[in-house]
């Protein structure tokens, strides 16, 4: 059976002078070969594609790993892969530099010896950026549950609970709708602590005339969303609203411009001029947005230090802030593909000022 992917990653090696590729980043080999096991190599050739995992796998990895030769290891698993490089004969491997430590490097070089091996940095995260139908479908999903978290969870929060008792009922709502688990550690910051980009959720009790920003998302089959929603209780001070409206603005302006082509740099200040002219520019710290997809943070970032350019079939979040020390934050993020002509919003949730309690 044919393997797009393993195409496209051939390819890739052939690019960079490749003969075979050695793949031992988790998210990566699911990412090769819709196995969901937790152990596994991949090795990929120019005319083989090995998993190599131990003999718990053995049902599992053939029925999930199609176009996929499953190999059961043996208890030293380099020990197997030289085998299949030798057999082939083959010099040279390619190594994840990026996920490989020094001492873990120090063993595979000296197992795998003859066969050198060369570092290769993001070549399977590269093919990761540009998302298919199929993809994008679970992608789609993964939104709709964190707007469904979103909708619960403004009926069910009020003055009075601790932000971790509101994010435990949103980590069950995720997990009882179908989510493997939260995307990151959901942030539930209240008061002052929504001047905390990453707030993630505390003892504190929500009070009244409060900001409240919730950012999470649901890690379905694989994948991750990520929406961020700021509200309020009661009646908070007139700032607060304030920096709302102008969040808002930057956030919508940002997604009515946003297209194929633009660099990072150039969505980043999409969102990032309209906050300065307010003057409130150096309130906003953080970059406005990243790609996502089976990693909640992954390449593209839309930053002012970026120059990745957009193109259609990435995934990347809008989420430009204002964080206030001693009186409270905004933030406004949604999930965008970015098409052939534009934009395709996944997340839906309301934005509006909302009240409760």
């Amino acid at each position: 059976m044919e393997n797009k992917r393993v195409n496209k990653l051939r390819e890739a090696m052939r690019e960079r002078e490749l003969t075979a590729m050695l793949i031992t980043n988790p998210i990566n080999r699911r990412y090769m070969t819709n196995f969901t096991g937790s152990a596994g190599y991949v090795l990929i050739t120019e005319q083989e594609a090995y998993l190599l995992t131990d003999f718990r796998y053995m049902t599992q990895a053939p029925l999930q790993a199609k176009g996929f030769t499953v190999v059961e290891h043996g208890p030293k698993p380099m020990d197997s892969v030289r085998e299949l490089l030798l057999s082939a004969n083959i010099k040279e491997v390619g190594f994840e530099q990026d996920s490989v430590t020094f001492g873990t490097h120090a063993s595979y070089a000296e197992t795998l010896h003859p066969v050198e091996l060369k570092a290769v940095s993001g070549i399977v995260e590269q093919l990761r950026m540009f998302k298919d139908e199929d993809e994008i479908a679970v992608m789609q999903r993964a939104a709709d549950l964190a707007d469904a978290t979103f909708s619960h969870v403004l009926q069910f929060a009020k003055p009075g609970m601790t932000e971790r008792e509101v994010d435990l009922e949103m980590e069950f709502f995720m997990r009882k709708h179908g989510a493997t688990s939260s995307s990151f550690d959901t942030i539930v910051a209240s008061g002052e602590r929504s001047a905390m980009p990453h707030g993630v959720a505390s003892e504190k009790v929500i009070g009244q005339n409060e900001l409240i920003t919730f950012d999470f998302g649901a890690l379905l089959d694989g994948y991750c969303s990520d929406l961020t929603r700021t509200i309020a209780t009661g009646t908070p001070v007139p700032e607060l609203r304030k920096i709302y409206d102008i969040v808002l603005e930057a956030q919508l302006h940002t997604l009515e411009n946003l297209k194929p082509g633009m660099t990072g740099r150039e969505a980043d200040a999409l969102a990032r001029d309209v906050i300065a002219g307010y003057g409130y520019g150096d309130q906003f710290g953080h970059s406005t947005g990243h790609g996502l997809g089976m990693e909640v943070h992954e390449s593209p970032r839309l930053s002012k230090l970026s120059d990745d350019v957009l193109k259609p079939g990435m995934v990347v979040t809008v989420e430009p802030g204002i964080y206030i020390d001693g009186l409270g934050g905004v933030r406004i993020e949604d999930d965008v593909v970015i098409t052939e002509t534009g934009i395709h919003i996944l997340t839906k949730s309301d934005k509006k000022f909302t009240v409760i309690g």
